[in-house]
């Protein structure tokens, strides 16, 4: 505990609590997240879906959790077709049918670059040799990717029950024609003024739940892959429909649909189920106690606080200045671009000001209630995306936020480095050896 007044200057506070952070590659880094192991549910973030720092850092402490605290499940913001093609590879199961490679869609440095692969090769050595049980699992919780989820439920219908596929593939057939390009279906339903795909899609998803137990017979993982991706077509029929209305629906539609897939894993694992959530701090940190809640905006974190209270940890990230892996708009080709130093009337700034290169601030109660008192005054936070534009960024990336009522920790790296992308195939009939044999 600080010997420090409470009412010092905020950055010295924050320096006396403030735990200063082994390099990335000493196992010391995660051993300093064992006060957290004790959760069900622990939330990784970033401020940056480019930064180097956040994913090496989000590796260490997972290997960590895996190796000596008995986690099994990473569930990551990425779409589920994608990392379950993934997760095949990892466990030596076999192969998808998923007809494009994983995570070759925008923005694809997001997850196909040199940190993400580094973790998987790690994650398919633990896997080597150990029953099923013992396995650790890779998860997407996103809904973007809509032609793939489609094609995985008629997929593994056409095995089980192909009279149900048959009537499943008339009514997707509803959103084929939007499948690789869904925001087009969006536009078309609200011109409309009807929903024409939500009724066949919602029956999908009811039918092969009501049928769970003979299904899941066959095959439980096939049946878990199956209801994910009928749950995830369902929700983004919903989501881009919500999408052309603006307002809080369609985040919380997306944020809620990451939930759900969330505790659809922990369900499937088990009542000693544990898993570690990778996302941006947008979605990890509780929404309540920044300016999206009062815009009626929700978000996983929050959804974990209410749903399992102590036993969620929300961990967030945050940087000063340095490079980050981008893109101006969405859909414009990756650019390395230098993020700009953090505001003076920033969280960010009195981080930068303790003059730590990284260091760990543990915000729950009991701690560092002095601190955390003098914190809970909102201040600005910085976000960033996949977009990121320097030039507005006042109004573009910062947000009124309270640091300990969104997060549980806060981890600290003063200057960043943006990832390096790995190479992405052609869409067409092009080799993937993503994330082996690079």
């Amino acid at each position: 505990m600080s010997n420090l007044p409470g009412d010092a200057p905020l950055p010295q506070l924050i320096r006396a609590a403030a735990e200063p952070l082994p390099e990335l590659d000493d196992p010391a880094f995660g051993a300093l997240f064992d006060r957290f192991a004790t959760a069900g549910v622990v939330l990784l973030g970033e401020c940056s879906h480019g930064t180097s720092e956040f994913y090496r850092a989000r590796a260490a402490i997972t290997r960590r959790l895996i190796e000596r605290h008995g986690f099994r499940i990473v569930a990551v913001e990425a779409d589920w077709p994608d990392a379950a093609s993934l997760d095949r590879q990892l466990r030596g199961r076999p192969a998808s049918t998923q007809a494009e490679p994983p995570f070759t869609r925008f923005p694809v440095w997001m997850w196909r670059n040199t940190d993400v692969s580094a973790f998987l090769q790690w994650l398919r050595g633990w896997n080597a040799g150990r029953e099923a049980k013992e396995q650790a699992g890779f998860h997407g919780l996103d809904l973007y990717n809509l032609s793939a989820s489609i094609e995985a439920v008629l997929g593994y219908l056409d095995r089980v029950d192909p009279e149900a596929a048959a009537v499943a593939r008339e009514r997707y057939g509803c959103l084929m024609p939007w499948a690789e390009e869904p925001q087009d279906y969006g536009r078309m339903a609200l011109s409309r003024g009807y929903a024409p795909c939500e009724e066949g899609v919602a029956k999908v998803l009811r039918e092969l739940l009501d049928r769970r137990v003979e299904y899941a017979r066959q095959g439980g993982e096939s049946f878990l892959d199956a209801s994910v991706s009928a749950r995830l077509v369902k929700n983004a029929e919903a989501y881009y429909r919500a999408m052309y209305y603006g307002g809080a629906k369609s985040w919380n539609l997306r944020d809620t649909h990451m939930f759900e897939t969330l505790c659809a894993l922990l369900e499937a694992g088990g009542k000693e189920a544990r898993a570690v959530v990778w996302a941006h701090n947008s979605h990890i940190g509780d929404a309540s106690s920044t300016d999206m809640g009062q815009r009626g905006e929700l978000n996983i974190g929050q959804l974990c606080r209410e749903r399992f209270g102590t036993d969620a940890a929300l961990i967030g990230f945050g940087t000063h200045t340095g490079t980050v892996a981008c893109a101006s708009d969405w859909g414009d080709p990756m650019e390395v671009k230098q993020v700009n130093p953090s505001r003076p009337d920033s969280y960010e700034a009195l981080a930068h000001e303790c003059a730590l290169p990284h260091f760990l601030l543990d915000l729950r109660e009991g701690v560092h209630d002095s601190l955390r008192h003098r914190l809970a005054e909102e201040r600005l936070e910085r976000f960033i995306g996949v977009i990121y534009r320097p030039e507005t960024e006042r109004w573009s990336h910062y947000a009124s936020c309270s640091l300990p009522g969104q997060f549980d920790a806060y981890v600290w790296f003063d200057e960043t480095t943006a990832v390096t992308p790995l190479p992405t195939p052609q869409r067409e009939g092009a080799a993937d050896t993503y994330p082996f044999g690079l």
